[in-house]
């Protein structure tokens, strides 16, 4: 071959490989005007997500159960949003997610943008999570994101497109101590996701799973503790505000979204988290074990009173809340995650 025709052939390469690149991947995705839907949208990542949709001209629509919690994130979010649509309800009820739906549909006249962030967390021992523990994390990390995903799809179709965005978690590819009922339904949701990512491209409905590793969004005051309730918020809360091992919230909602924007597959957030679950992957009977070692570190289990599930927030110590959550304190202050105050009487 001469050298005008490997030139010619390279080139001939070049073009070829762009063009299935372009032909993989969607179009650049513009957020401006289109109704996006957040669940589990009032506090947490899920405002943090809200204010960026909001800050790329999105019509945003947020769901939770707590309507004094929706209420304070409307608050914050209508002075930079196009519109901001409140709705009460829960994931886990089928009746309550078909009339969400309808209700973004009827006021914005479409649905663009499903995503599923509400959630719940259970710290502690197996020897103390009960059957309850394990179906409540799958109704709202599996079920929830089922039935918001099989309500919304018929609109997407309608419109020949749209995102759906699954906020899952590491804990959804990597096995984590005293954190079972988390895991097993992350891990459900990891794999959900995952196909209908496959199964829905053929219809232009892009499907991004987000596995995030620790975040610093405030949420450690509000999970389920159960065990030596002391001792285990404070591992969890301290693990939880670690500069290195944690990120900032902010930074993972921006990078999120512009995940769902570029119409990825899946997006792994924080590089502690990408080199555990690429460690699991290649040696996971390694992994296992050291994971066991770390378990030895964590409180034991304890008496009857363990099995009681107790709000992070009822169990401070001289650890937690300390200098060592300082920037995950902040980050409940600014996300919504504190309680609100009790009206003082006179």
């Amino acid at each position: 071959m001469n050298n005008r025709k490997a030139v010619a052939v390279a080139a001939a390469g070049g073009v070829g490989f762009a063009l299935a690149r372009a032909l993989s991947r969607p179009q650049r995705y513009t957020f401006r005007h289109r109704a996006v839907l957040i669940t589990g949208g009032s506090r947490g990542l899920g405002l943090e997500l809200a204010r960026v949709f909001a800050s790329e001209g999105a019509d945003l629509a947020i769901l939770a159960r707590d309507r004094d919690e929706l209420d304070r994130a409307r608050e914050q979010l209508e002075p930079m949003a196009n519109g901001v649509v409140t709705i009460a309800a829960d994931v886990g009820n089928r009746e309550d997610v078909d009339r969400a739906i309808e209700r973004v549909v009827d006021h914005y006249g479409r649905l663009d943008v499903l995503v599923n962030n509400a959630g719940v967390i259970q710290v502690g021992p197996v020897a103390h999570m009960q059957l309850d523990d394990y179906e409540e994390a799958m109704r709202v990390h599996f079920r929830g994101p089922l039935q918001t995903t099989l309500a919304a799809i018929p609109y997407m179709r309608r419109q020949h497109g749209g995102r759906i965005v699954n906020i899952a978690s590491i804990g959804g590819k990597i096995p984590v101590p005293h954190l079972a009922p988390y895991v097993a339904s992350k891990f459900a949701l990891v794999g959900l996701s995952s196909s209908l990512c496959a199964e829905l491209a053929r219809e232009q409905i892009v499907v991004t799973t987000v596995s995030p590793g620790l975040m610093r969004t405030g949420s450690p005051i509000n999970v389920d503790v159960k065990g030596r309730h002391e001792r285990e918020f404070a591992w969890f809360a301290i693990s939880d505000a670690m500069p290195i091992l944690s990120m900032d919230a902010t930074r993972a909602a921006r990078q999120i979204v512009e995940a769902c924007r570029r119409g990825d597959a899946e997006i792994v957030l924080t590089w502690p988290a990408k080199l555990a679950a690429g460690f699991y992957g290649v040696m996971p009977g390694t992994y296992v074990r050291l994971a066991a070692v770390a378990n030895r570190l964590l409180p034991a289990p304890t008496g009857v009173d363990g099995n009681r599930a107790q709000l992070g927030r009822d169990s401070a110590s001289r650890w937690a809340p300390s200098r060592l959550t300082t920037m995950n304190d902040r980050a409940a202050a600014r996300n919504n995650e504190l309680p609100r105050p009790h009206p003082v009487t006179r």
